[in-house]
């Protein structure tokens, strides 16, 4: 069993990256990705953990991109380990544009009559701070009951509150983590997705054209509805398919790590479609175990402007 979408505290998540990786072991996890947003730190600091567990542990990132006037949320995965320093420089460019938001963020949530401010938050989030740490402080505040209440009444991307990112358009993120030799999956594609007037289709056909490799169909917010869209669209435009719960413990309460079960296949597939991509673009990683390309999609059983890139041209 996999879980391809986690967070630890170095991002929004609740857990170390140990008690992650602990996590993962209690739940018989064979393997699991730690996807934090704009950081790898929480892999860094958990990989020695897994592998004294004897647990695999995916290399991941989750990072906010701009599409059709709406953020989505791309996964970034490095299947043979980390990648190269100019990914890492180009993550401290995210950084900085969260950086900005938040301080934004904090005057917008002044604006509306509510007396919080940016150091408040970060002394919770510290470097990763995001909207979740911004909901916590609402809580202790009294302004409202719980983090469901801080997200519906003012910083869901429809509430009062929300203040937008400067985030890079997509072909530009997609080209970061090709280029450093990754495999990107669009986020929980079904809350953009859903109530949404584009058809799934048509965004899923746009994505893939600027260079996406794969679709998290399975998520905890995802319904079969979703799934069963979702999973046909990555068949119809040669993606691949990825999933996970999104755990972040009670930061995001009653989602369990691993709880949607998924099977080994799904990383054998993931494994197949990297090394078939990363091959015929030229920038080819280590050889890994995983099952022929050809199964990449393969049905899996039920379960103001960005700041300009740092090029990877030439690294592996």
């Amino acid at each position: 069993m996999i879980d391809l979408h986690s967070h630890t505290n170095c991002s929004d998540g609740e857990l170390t990256p140990r008690e992650l990786v602990e996590l993962a072991q209690r739940r018989g996890l064979s393997a699991f990705a730690i996807t934090d947003h704009d950081t790898l730190e929480g892999y860094d600091a958990a990989a020695p953990c897994a592998k004294q567990a004897g647990i695999e542990l995916i290399c991941g990132v989750e990072l906010n991109a701009r599409i059709r006037d709406r953020t989505i949320h791309i996964l970034g995965y490095f299947l043979d380990g980390p990648p190269a320093d100019c990914f890492r420089e180009n993550l401290a460019r995210a950084q900085t544009t969260r950086r900005d938001r938040n301080r934004r963020l904090a005057g917008r949530l002044r604006e509306l009559g509510l007396e919080v401010r940016l150091e408040e938050a970060e002394k919770i989030g510290r470097g990763q701070t995001g909207r979740p740490h911004f909901a916590r402080v609402l809580v202790e505040k009294g302004y409202v009951a719980d983090i469901r209440e801080a997200f519906d009444r003012y910083l869901d991307e429809s509430a009062p509150g929300y203040v937008e990112r400067r985030d890079p358009p997509t072909e530009t993120l997609l080209g970061w983590i090709q280029d450093a030799g990754g495999i990107s999956s669009w986020a929980h594609p079904g809350r953009f997705l859903r109530g949404s007037e584009h058809s799934p289709d048509d965004v899923v056909q746009e994505l893939a054209a600027k260079g996406l490799h794969a679709l998290e169909v399975y998520h905890s917010d995802h319904r079969d509805r979703d799934v069963e869209l979702l999973r046909a669209a990555a068949a119809k435009h040669g993606l691949g398919i990825t999933g996970g719960s999104d755990y972040h413990a009670t930061n995001h309460p009653g989602i369990p790590l691993g709880g949607l079960g998924l099977p080994d296949s799904l990383l054998s597939d993931l494994r197949a479609l990297s090394e078939q991509i990363h091959n015929r673009s030229g920038i080819a990683p280590e050889p890994a175990d995983g099952g022929d390309p050809a199964a990449t999609v393969r049905k899996t059983s039920e379960p103001e402007s960005a700041p300009p890139a740092i090029p990877c041209a030439g690294e592996n």
